[in-house]
């Protein structure tokens, strides 16, 4: 079986329920970089030992999709999206809410900025929260374009990138590196 169309090479790329636009664009770039951080997540996922921390971050990985797909989806086309298969529901916002107190009831919060490395697992967390950060402004971004995104999948994402500070500080070291603020 062959992947590729060729259909790329002028630089665009298909949206879900058809449609092209530049690879350039922002909702690609958005959708792209949600891309990237389930992968950074793939990375966490495979050092986590936690049996919970690990489940997590799969279901999390599965749920960045369904953003993804919803990003990847012209906005004449939004009707045909179906709920938590690839559209962001309420309901989905209201469960990363509930991990993070979850996450957050588990460790005692740090006075000053947490410098990530503590362990693998927390410092790939981070780097994947850094990533869900970006797409979360290319996001907004392509909102402000007055493309439409859904309040539901900006508040998603919110919340997934503050689940993500959760689980690496669960996941760190019990004293980690904090920076005071002095070189």
């Amino acid at each position: 079986m062959k992947i590729y169309t060729r259909k790329g090479d002028d630089g665009s790329t298909s949206l879900w329920y058809g449609g092209r636009l530049s690879k350039s664009d922002a909702r690609t770039d958005a959708y792209g970089s949600l891309d990237e951080a389930v992968s950074a997540l793939g990375v966490a996922r495979s050092h986590a030992t936690d049996e919970r921390l690990h489940a997590d971050i799969l279901r999390l990985q599965k749920e960045l999709f369904v953003a993804g797909a919803e990003l990847a989806t012209a906005p004449e086309a939004r009707g045909r999206l179906e709920a938590g298969i690839s559209m962001i529901t309420d309901e989905m916002v209201a469960r990363l809410e509930q991990d993070v107190d979850w996450y957050m009831s588990q460790v005692e919060l740090p006075p000053k900025f947490v410098i990530p490395g503590g362990t693998a697992v927390s410092a790939q967390l981070d780097l994947a929260r850094t990533i869900l950060r970006r797409a979360e402004r290319r996001i907004v971004f392509v909102n402000e374009q007055g493309d439409g995104v859904a309040a539901s999948l900006l508040s998603y994402v919110n919340r997934a990138s503050d689940l993500l500070f959760a689980m690496a500080r669960f996941a760190d070291e019990p004293e980690p590196e904090l920076f005071e603020g002095r070189g």
